[in-house]
C-alpha cells in the first residue's frame, strides 16, 4: 500500500511539474508576444490610436466591430435598428417558421410616426366566403410565350456567386413550393437555379452574365440557350438597382470560384465588377430595341428594371412607345427603391443616390396611366417591402407585383450581420465557405421560404378583407392613409393624387 501511495505521489508530482512548466511558458509566450505587439503598434504610421496606445487601442477596433452585434441583441429598441428594426424581422421569422405570430397587449409600432401608413378598415369588411381568390395577371400578351404568374409576391434579383450555392436551392425549392418565381440576379442561370424546378426571371445585368459572347456583348445563342429552359419564363434587362444606382455589380474575387467563373464567364479569383450601365443603351431608343430583341430572341415577356432618379426619360420612353406602337413597350417595368439592399456598394451610393419607393412607383403608375399604357405595362417593385403592412401598401400604390431580397434571406435564416460582401456570413447564405454553408440545410430553408410567402400574402388578404375589398390587387390608395409631420394622416388618394383618366371606385 506504501509503494502505490508513494508511486501515485511521484506520478502527481510530475503532473504538477509539467502543468507548472506549461503555464510558465504559457505565460513568457503570451507575454514576448504583448511586447512585441507593443512595439509594432509603437513603430507603426498608419493609425494614430494604435501609435498613441499601443495594445490597448487595438481593443477599439474589436470593439467597434461587435458593436454592431451587441446594439442588435442587447441595446437597440425593437423598432429602432436599420436596415430591418427587430420587429420587423421577428415577424419574418415567425411566419417562415409557421409559428403564431400574433401579439398581445398592444402595438410596439409608433402609429403617430411621420410617413406610417394606416389602413382604413370598413363597417362591412369581406366575408371568409366572400374573398376570392387572388387574380393572375398576364405579363407578355405580344409574345410567343406570354407568362401568367402565380403569384403577387415574389423573390427578387439574388445572384448565384453572391449567395451560396445551398441559399440558392433552398430559395429555387422555396417558391416552387409557394407558385411564386425567383429572379436570378444578374450572376447568370445555375443549376441551382433550377434544381426547385421554380419559375425563374433570368436577369441581364450590365456585364450580360451567362448570355455575353467572348467580347462581353449580348449573345442571342446565349439567349436562346437560356431561354429553352421552359423554367425561364421571363427576361430583365436590369438598367440599375436602388442600393446602387449608376455602378454596375460588384462581387469579390474571393466568392469569384471556378463554378462562378464558368458560369459568368470570368476570370477565377478577380474581383466580377459590372459596368455601370449598358454600353449598347445610350438613349431611348436603344433600349426599346434591346427589349425587342431580348423578346424576338427568346419568346418571352421582357421588362426593365431600375431605380428612379431623373423623370424626364421616362416621357422620353412613353412618346416612343407611341411613335412605334403599344407591343413595342417592355412588358413590365421593375421599380426598385433607393434603400433597397445588395451584397456590396459604395456608401455614397447607397446612401444619397436615387428616390425611395414612396415617390417613385405612385409617379411611374400616374405616368403610364396619363398616357394610356398601365395596362399594358405591368409595374413591379421592391426595396424594404418583407411585411404585410409594407405589400399591401404597394398595392394601394398601384403595383401588380412586389418582389423581395432580404425577406427571403431572412426567412432563410439571415440575422442581418452584414457580412454579405466579406464571405464571412455565419447563417451560409452570402458565402462560399463549406463550413459555414454546413448549417444552411435546403430542404428545410426551402420550407421556410414557402411558409414566409404563404403567410405574408395570408396577411395582406387579411388587411384587403379589412378594408373590404375581396382581393388584394383591388386595394387603392383610398384604403389607406399616411401620418404627416404634424402627427395627423392624410389619405392616400389626397397625397398622391389619380391621374384624371383613371377610374375611381367610390370608397367603401
Amino acid at each position: 500500500m506504501e509503494i502505490l501511495n508513494s508511486e501515485f505521489v511521484r506520478v502527481l508530482t510530475a503532473v504538477l511539474q509539467i502543468l507548472a512548466s506549461l503555464f510558465v511558458f504559457v505565460v513568457g509566450a503570451g507575454l514576448a508576444g504583448v511586447i512585441a505587439i507593443y512595439f509594432i503598434d509603437k513603430n507603426q504610421t498608419s493609425q494614430t490610436i494604435r501609435r498613441n496606445y499601443p495594445v490597448i487601442g487595438r481593443f477599439r477596433y474589436f470593439f467597434e466591430h461587435m458593436g454592431e452585434f451587441f446594439r442588435q441583441y442587447f441595446f437597440a429598441g425593437d423598432r429602432e435598428e436599420l436596415p430591418f428594426n427587430r420587429a420587423q424581422r421577428s415577424w419574418v421569422y415567425r411566419a417562415a417558421k409557421n409559428v403564431d405570430s400574433t401579439v398581445s397587449f398592444g402595438s410596439t409600432k409608433p402609429i403617430k410616426e411621420r410617413g406610417s401608413i394606416l389602413f382604413l378598415n370598413c363597417p362591412y369588411p369581406t366575408l371568409t366566403e366572400d374573398a376570392h381568390e387572388i387574380d393572375s395577371v398576364l405579363i407578355g400578351p405580344f409574345c410567343e410565350k406570354p407568362y401568367r404568374p402565380g403569384s403577387l409576391f415574389n423573390i427578387s434579383g439574388m445572384s448565384y456567386g453572391a449567395l451560396s450555392a445551398p441559399a440558392v436551392q433552398a430559395l429555387s425549392k422555396g417558391a416552387k413550393k409557394a407558385g411564386c418565381w425567383y429572379n436570378t440576379g444578374e450572376g447568370g442561370l445555375s443549376e441551382h437555379h433550377l434544381s426547385g424546378d421554380c419559375d425563374i426571371v433570368f436577369q441581364i445585368g450590365t456585364a450580360k452574365y451567362g448570355v455575353r459572347d467572348e467580347q462581353g456583348r449580348l449573345s442571342n445563342e446565349r439567349l436562346r440557350d437560356v431561354a429553352s429552359h421552359d423554367n425561364v419564363r421571363m427576361f430583365e434587362i436590369k438598367l440599375s438597382q436602388g442600393a446602387k444606382p449608376g455602378k454596375g455589380g460588384i462581387l469579390p474575387g474571393e466568392k469569384v470560384t471556378e463554378e462562378v467563373s464558368k458560369i459568368r464567364l470570368i476570370p477565377v479569383g478577380e474581383d466580377s465588377i459590372s459596368p455601370n450601365r449598358h454600353p449598347e443603351i445610350n438613349s431611348t431608343s436603344d433600349l426599346l430595341d434591346m427589349t425587342d430583341r431580348v423578346r424576338r430572341v427568346t419568346g418571352k415577356p421582357t421588362g426593365i428594371k431600375f431605380v428612379l432618379g431623373a423623370t424626364n426619360w421616362l416621357d422620353d420612353l412613353c412618346r416612343e412607345i407611341h411613335k412605334r406602337g403599344i407591343e413595342s413597350a417592355p412588358d413590365f417595368i421593375t421599380i426598385d427603391s433607393c434603400d433597397g439592399g445588395t451584397g456590396a456598394a459604395p456608401m455614397a451610393l447607397i446612401d444619397d443616390v436615387g428616390l425611395p419607393l414612396k415617390e417613385s412607383l405612385p409617379y411611374v403608375h400616374d405616368l403610364l396611366m396619363s398616357q394610356g399604357l398601365r395596362e399594358r405595362i405591368r409595374i413591379n417593385c421592391s426595396g424594404k417591402l418583407i411585411n404585410p403592412t409594407d405589400v399591401a401598401w404597394a398595392l394601394c400604390m398601384g403595383a401588380d407585383f412586389i418582389v423581395s431580397a432580404r425577406g427571403f434571406m431572412m426567412a432563410l435564416g439571415c440575422i442581418q450581420a452584414l457580412q454579405c460582401n466579406k464571405n464571412t456570413c455565419p447563417t451560409g447564405i452570402t458565402t462560399h465557405n463549406r463550413k459555414l454553408q454546413r448549417g444552411l440545410v435546403p430542404a428545410n430553408k426551402a420550407e421556410r421560404v414557402a411558409h414566409y410567402h404563404d403567410n405574408l400574402v395570408h396577411d395582406v388578404e387579411l388587411i384587403s378583407h379589412s378594408c373590404g375589398v375581396n382581393e388584394p390587387r383591388k386595394l387603392r390608395r383610398y384604403h389607406a392613409r399616411q401620418v404627416m409631420d404634424n402627427g395627423q394622416s392624410i389619405a392616400l388618394d389626397r397625397l398622391y393624387p389619380y391621374p384624371k383618366n383613371e377610374i375611381s371606385e367610390s370608397s367603401h
